[in-house]
């Protein structure tokens, strides 16, 4: 699965932020076709977004487009815009049910199509936002085998349940860890919700870590300068990495190898739970180190 630590949002209409993508070393760089977009701007914004597919992929990143949720009617409009070569995702804005994603699958396959672009190529990002979506996370992130993530969105989320947002996010609690198990399940990356206090770094590193103990492995970036720390804090720690190595070792070597089930490493018993999750750290740090080796 690729590397999702960091997904940058661009307004699709700036100029003055699409030719900084090159330079800005996120995972995903999604343009924005919903909320960052005045209607009135729809339409030329996505010949903008088509023009312009290839500027994130010169950066290393992945391409990703925000569209506008079935309910808004403007959801056929984007897609028959911005499916082309050259994209890699789209992510439903407000999804709120399966049918929302199953339909989206649909329309994805039929532009494949017709556009002769092998199917399923288009992979699918979620923004569950609502009460509604959250309710329906479970759902959601198993009904197309093109999701790829889910991303908990904080703020629509707040505003729907007439709460306010705070840094401390004790309103989110339920809806953030909902959504994670709702990803785990699904075997697709939990995306944590933007840190709006963009200024605030050791804020935004205390709720990296609090996200990452339920199970967040990325996050949604609002602003250039919480990219690099988040690739940092989403990256395997140095010294897991060294621990999951000599896990690995011991096990294979003095427990695989002798027919044991648990051996000892450092004092502490290694069985296989233990060697899946240090399996599971090498191989994330594997695909970070390709994708640092391909810029």
């Amino acid at each position: 699965m690729a590397v999702m630590r960091s997904i940058m949002y661009i307004p699709g209409n700036n100029p003055k932020f699409i030719d900084k993508i090159a330079s800005i070393p996120a995972d995903i760089i999604t343009f924005d076709l919903e909320d960052a977009i005045p209607p009135s701007e729809k339409e030329a914004t996505r010949v903008m977004i088509k023009e312009n597919l290839h500027r994130g992929r010169e950066g290393g990143a992945q391409v990703f487009v925000r569209i506008n949720n079935w309910e808004t009617g403007m959801t056929n409009d984007d897609l028959e815009a911005i499916v082309w070569p050259g994209l890699d995702g789209v992510t439903l804005a407000k999804t709120g049910c399966a049918a929302d994603v199953q339909r989206l699958d649909w329309k994805l396959e039929e532009l494949e199509m017709r556009r002769g672009i092998p199917v399923g190529t288009v992979k699918i990002s979620m923004l569950l936002e609502t009460a509604k979506g959250v309710q329906n996370a479970g759902e959601c992130c198993l009904a197309s085998k093109r999701n790829v993530n889910a991303i908990f969105g904080a703020v629509d989320y707040c505003r729907d349940m007439r709460v306010k947002l705070t840094s401390a996010a004790v309103e989110q609690q339920y809806a953030r860890a909902k959504v994670a198990v709702a990803c785990r399940t699904a075997g697709i990356v939990a995306i944590d919700a933007p840190f709006v206090d963009f200024k605030d770094i050791p804020g935004f590193e205390k709720n990296v870590a609090d996200g990452k103990q339920m199970g967040y492995e990325g996050r949604m970036i609002i602003h250039p300068g919480q990219v690099e720390p988040s690739n940092t804090l989403y990256a395997p720690d140095p010294a897991d990495v060294q621990w999951a190595k000599d896990v690995v070792k011991v096990f294979e070597e003095e427990g695989l190898a002798k027919g044991k089930a648990a051996v000892s490493l450092n004092g502490k018993m290694v069985d296989t739970p233990v060697y899946l999750n240090a399996q599971d750290i090498l191989a994330a740090q594997a695909e970070i180190d390709a994708k640092n080796a391909g810029k």
